[in-house]
């Protein structure tokens, strides 16, 4: 047996369905119904910007080793996301521009890389979807070791293979399989609360008197 060194069978992931539902909701609401103490603030879109999500094809591997990820891209089903944990260290590059070509071609939904990406400039010019902690010129090694469909860390977030990936301009969260569904509703929730909000605040009748009584609860004096 091969202790760090194995290509695990997924058991689960989300539904398509499912996916499609979240693609109408902000990330920022997703983290609201998660109590706000989810997903990680240090993994920024590389790319033109835009939406990301879908069960996630998780990756560990030795920082700055790329080959266990080349294999999750033969893997991949269309609209996987490849969570990458590659320890968060930036000074090689896990993927680069030929390999989001290749991901991008097979119908890969995006990447989540905690580590670095390279062609940042062509990465950048493109709408498919890469999230990375960083950029480095140096490229990979491709000698392993590694794991595909085990349990990761993205910057202490954890991701289970087939969990929910979600990621837009305020960065990526991990909704938990088992609580894909609920959170998904009380989210739909949130986000109609903020959007009546909005238009109250554009009509000229939100109700700010909520302010006020907060502080005088919480002992703020006010002088005379």
């Amino acid at each position: 047996m091969a202790i760090g060194f194995a290509i695990h069978k997924a058991k689960r992931k989300v539904s398509p369905d499912l996916v499609a539902r979240y693609r109408t909701l902000p990330v920022a609401n997703i983290s609201d119904s998660m109590s706000r103490i989810a997903g990680t603030n240090r993994l920024r879109p590389m790319h033109a910007g835009g939406w990301l999500g879908g069960p996630a094809l998780t990756v560990k591997t030795r920082p700055g080793d790329n080959l266990m990820v080349h294999k999750a891209i033969d893997l991949a089903q269309p609209g996987d996301v490849i969570v990458v944990d590659a320890g968060g260290v930036l000074v090689n590059a896990i993927i680069g521009e030929i390999m989001s070509t290749l991901a991008e071609k097979k119908g890969v939904a995006g990447f989540v890389i905690d580590g670095s990406i390279r062609d940042a400039g062509a990465i950048r010019a493109g709408s498919f979807p890469v999230f990375a902690a960083g950029v480095a010129h140096r490229g990979p090694y491709k000698d392993g070791p590694g794991e595909i469909n085990c349990a990761i860390s993205i910057d202490g977030m954890i991701v289970e293979p087939g969990d929910l990936v979600v990621a837009d301009d305020d960065g990526v969260l991990c909704v938990p399989y088992d609580d894909a569904e609920a959170i998904c509703k009380l989210t739909e929730a949130k986000k109609a609360t903020e959007e009546k909000a909005i238009q109250q605040i554009l009509a000229g009748t939100s109700d700010r008197r909520w302010v006020d009584e907060a502080l005088q609860r919480l002992g703020c004096e006010f002088e005379d």
